[in-house]
């Protein structure tokens, strides 16, 4: 559903849009092997953060990155609509460089009726693209819609780190706030890895906390992962739930190795790797995850099947 939407926004502006921003992953990053016990993170400090604030009409995100940067640098109303095109606002924050970028809201498709509309969200697609992390702003006065699925869908489809909040959190009421926190677990369970904040953009609460998720997020996407560390965690978690068997073979895995950044890669090697299914991948994540503490960032699992020589013979 989230790669119709995209693709039809997509073809309905291909003449005007900007080439396809290329991806940030390394597709043949080497990785030490010096037996590192953990990941070697990258050093954000010497690194602009680029940060893309995306969510529908009117969730904030004008009025979230004003707060940030100290000043009134973008137009924010309570008009859906105000941000047409992508703003980049530069600012520093404890140090750290940022480059934000405040993104118009994205409209169901039914609602995408103007030319100028569906450049918007071209550009606003492009810009989830570009940047390093994305900060997916919900409004806690507006029920968790099939458009934020949608965006979010995108985000992680793109690979890009991703941190939640949610915003007038101190306008709603006990009620209203668990109503949303059951709409997020339904909706947007596929965030989990995500973090999620709870704030008030005009007021400023909660956002050292959304910044903070962040930066360990750009930190996750960019870390490098040690070869014999993925190994060993491997080896841990086949040693604790074997693969399942495919008729009378069982997967065997040799070894892991990191193959990008932005999102992490990591690619396992071994035999009869096809029948690996979409559960066991999904258990060997969580594994990589925990004992990597990749916060904030999808994660990629690639299966590469060494040849057997006497297959053909």
């Amino acid at each position: 559903m989230v790669m119709a939407w995209s693709r039809f926004i997509e073809q309905a502006l291909a003449p005007f849009a900007e080439p396809k921003v290329v991806d940030q992953t390394s597709e043949g990053e080497a990785t030490d092997s010096d037996g590192e016990s953990a990941a070697e993170l990258v050093d954000s400090e010497n690194h602009r953060i680029k940060l893309a604030i995306v969510g529908r009409p009117n969730v904030g995100k004008s009025t979230l990155i004003n707060t940030l940067v100290g000043e009134n640098r973008v137009i924010a109303f309570d008009l859906p609509g105000t941000t047409r095109d992508a703003i980049e606002v530069e600012f520093e924050r404890d140090g750290q460089p940022y480059t934000l970028i405040d993104t118009a809201g994205l409209r169901r498709r039914g609602k995408v009726f103007e030319a100028v509309e569906k450049f918007s969200v071209i550009k606003t697609l492009q810009a989830i693209e570009a940047c390093n992390v994305v900060l997916l702003l919900l409004d806690a006065q507006q029920e968790i819609s099939d458009q934020d699925a949608h965006i979010a869908g995108f985000v992680v489809e793109s690979g890009r780190a991703l941190v939640v909040a949610v915003n007038k959190w101190d306008n709603a009421d006990t009620d209203r706030r668990e109503r949303i926190k059951r709409e997020f677990d339904r909706k947007l369970k596929f965030l989990g890895f995500a973090k999620t904040h709870y704030i008030s953009a005009l007021r400023g609460q909660g956002v050292n906390a959304v910044m903070r998720s962040v930066k360990a997020a750009h930190a996750a996407a960019f870390c490098k992962l040690s070869t014999p560390k993925l190994t060993r965690v491997l080896q841990d978690a086949v040693a604790q739930q074997p693969p399942p068997r495919k008729g009378i073979f069982r997967p065997k895995m040799r070894y892991a190795h990191q193959g990008g950044q932005n999102p992490p890669r990591i690619i396992v090697h071994g035999n009869a790797l096809d029948a690996i299914a979409n559960p066991y991948r999904r258990y060997l994540e969580s594994r990589f995850r925990d004992a990597f503490e990749l916060a904030g960032t999808p994660l990629r699992i690639e299966f590469k099947s060494s040849h057997n020589p006497y297959v053909d013979s």
